[in-house]
């Protein structure tokens, strides 16, 4: 398995990238959350991120802080309640730009650390991925419900082992409210 995986945080994707590891899986990190604001928050994350990648000797690619095309893709949406129509948006938004990414580098499976989080709806994320691989034939979404296994507890305990900033909120501007 080629992986690319989408990674919204280091504390999200820390028991998995070490579940991944332990299965001989080393993956490419994807590093593209353009819903993170203010930019300062964004830079703190990918930090911390990029800090625990280096310290594993992966692969981070850092993508494009684009926060207008993200702004966009949720327009109309602003209002909408945690685990609505917003954050569909917003999932299948970052997932289609990780799955055209792994199609141009010959990936063959893309998963991303969003479904980690217990205040994210898994069946919102596991749509989007799915709709995301749908236009490359030769790449699949592995759709892994990453709460699972132990890899809850084990997210808390490599947050404490590792000294991770843990954010309080998903990151986007209308969550935060």
């Amino acid at each position: 398995m080629k992986l690319l995986l989408h990674t919204c945080c280091a504390p999200c994707s820390a028991a998995i990238i070490e579940y991944l590891l332990q299965r001989d899986i080393r993956p490419v990190l994807f590093y593209y959350n353009p819903n993170i604001f203010p930019f300062e928050e964004y830079e703190l994350r990918k930090s911390e991120l990029t800090r625990y990648a280096a310290s594993l000797g992966l692969e981070v690619i850092d993508g494009d802080y684009a926060h207008n095309q993200w702004l966009n893709a949720v327009t109309g949406m602003e209002n909408e309640p945690e685990r609505g129509k917003r954050c569909s948006a917003c999932f299948r938004h970052r997932l289609s730009v990780a799955a055209k990414l792994a199609s141009e580098r010959g990936f063959d499976t893309i998963a991303t650390t969003l479904a980690s989080s217990r205040w994210k709806n898994i069946d919102q994320i596991a749509e989007a991925g799915q709709e995301a691989v749908a236009p490359y034939p030769n790449l699949a979404f592995w759709n892994k419900n990453w709460r699972k296994e132990g890899l809850s507890e084990r997210r808390n305990i490599l947050l404490k082992a590792n000294g991770f900033y843990n954010q309080t909120y998903c990151g986007c501007e209308f969550s935060k409210q």
